[in-house]
């Protein structure tokens, strides 16, 4: 038992380094992305696209992914991954065309919907349920400082060096993600279904453990959880948000990645205390609440009067982010029947993937016809309706 505990945090500590790099290599693009679509000439709705069509390429990898990390393995995967994120992101800054960067940017969600998916798996493959929450939380915070330290040295690469810079950085960081998979994470696919292969021994279909499991009332809805989550996140906060307070408050990049960074330290000390409380009382108690959170940062975005506030509602949706990072994926891998690990985490990814191309396109053309707080606080009712539903309908899965 001491082994395999140990073994196990010798996994979670090569994958918290590796999402870490990979995170902050995805969080130095987000405040220039906009900016850098739009210099190519191009209207809101034309720079949603930008953001969606990395969420269309990583919805296409999810279940892909899954499946080749069934047959060949996790590790093998993480670095496939790792190097298509980089050939997308060294495309993206020598892109000659809003074209040639939309097809860039599809080669570079492909390979992050891959290691994104692939990492959810390795940690529902080594977290027993009572541990679980912890686990992936303790990841959930790699993943969310990665991500919120990145945005403030992209905003000064970017006004130093040119808006094109932090996919460079992204480059870079991917390939260093191939590096620590290939090298340091150890292989976590569970022996019986390596020797069902090698025995030539039929499996479930993938296709019908996806069905089995979004047959249930709570996967299907936590998933939809996820999906509204994607929306506000990438429709709001990286599409739309940066041009609103550029316009309102005159903010420049390098300020909006700085209350970013903040947001994400403040964030970082919610996570592992929802991942115990998710252990020990159940995911809902966890995930109906930060939902709510998330909305509610979403309104103060908006209507934010003054940088100050800006900042404060940047900590306020890493807190609710950081709070709602382990449960909903604790929920989803206690609702995995055995060997169904990469079928639940890839499903999950795929659903949640989807809300990455629906947000930007969705609340680009809304704020369009209408205006961007009206788009951002539109998605942000959707994501409060789908929480409620959950609250009412699903079931728990691990009880107090």
């Amino acid at each position: 038992m001491a082994f395999e505990l140990t073994a196990e945090r010798r996994i979670l500590g090569w994958m918290c380094l590796l999402i870490t790099v990979n995170q902050f290599g995805f969080g130095a693009m987000v405040p220039s992305l906009p900016l850098y679509a739009r210099s190519f000439g191009v209207s809101a709705s034309a720079i949603g696209l930008a953001v969606a069509v990395y969420g269309l390429a990583r919805f296409v990898a999810a279940i892909p992914g899954g499946q080749l990390a069934d047959r060949i393995g996790r590790r093998h995967v993480l670095a496939i991954g790792g190097l298509i994120s980089a050939a997308g992101a060294f495309w993206c800054a020598e892109a000659y065309g809003f074209a040639d960067f939309i097809v860039a940017r599809f080669v570079a969600g492909l390979g992050g919907g891959i290691v994104l998916t692939t990492g959810q798996i390795v940690l529902a493959d080594i977290s027993s349920p009572n541990r679980r929450g912890r686990n992936i939380a303790i990841y959930q915070t790699a993943f969310l400082f990665g991500f919120g330290v990145g945005p403030y040295p992209g905003g000064l690469l970017a006004g130093h060096y040119g808006l094109a810079a932090p996919f460079l950085t992204a480059a870079v960081a991917s390939l260093i993600v191939t590096a620590i998979a290939w090298l340091l994470v150890a292989e976590t696919r569970p022996a019986e279904t390596v020797a069902k292969q090698s025995a030539a021994a039929p499996q479930q279909p993938f296709a019908r453990q996806m069905l089995q499991l979004l047959s249930g009332r709570g996967f299907m809805l936590v998933s939809l959880i996820a999906l509204m989550n994607a929306v506000v996140r990438t429709g709001g906060l990286f599409a739309l948000i940066p041009l609103l307070v550029t316009a309102t408050l005159g903010l420049s990049v390098a300020e909006i990645g700085f209350a970013m960074m903040v947001g994400s330290v403040c964030g970082l000390v919610a996570a592992y205390p929802a991942g115990w409380l998710a252990d020990r009382y159940g995911r809902k108690v966890v995930i109906v609440p930060s939902t709510l959170l998330t909305a509610a940062s979403m309104v103060l975005f908006c209507y934010a009067p003054t940088y100050a506030w800006f900042v404060g509602a940047s900590i306020l949706w890493n807190v609710a982010v950081s709070v709602s990072s382990s449960a909903p994926a604790a929920y989803v891998a206690d609702s995995a029947g055995p060997g169904m690990n990469a079928a639940a985490m890839s499903t999950y990814r795929m659903t949640a993937d989807a809300g990455y191309v629906i947000g930007p396109l969705g609340l680009g053309l809304l704020a369009d016809y209408t205006s961007p707080a009206i788009a951002i606080i539109a998605a942000s009712a959707g994501l409060v309706l789908v929480g409620g539903l959950f609250a009412l309908f699903a079931a728990e899965t691990r009880r107090a």
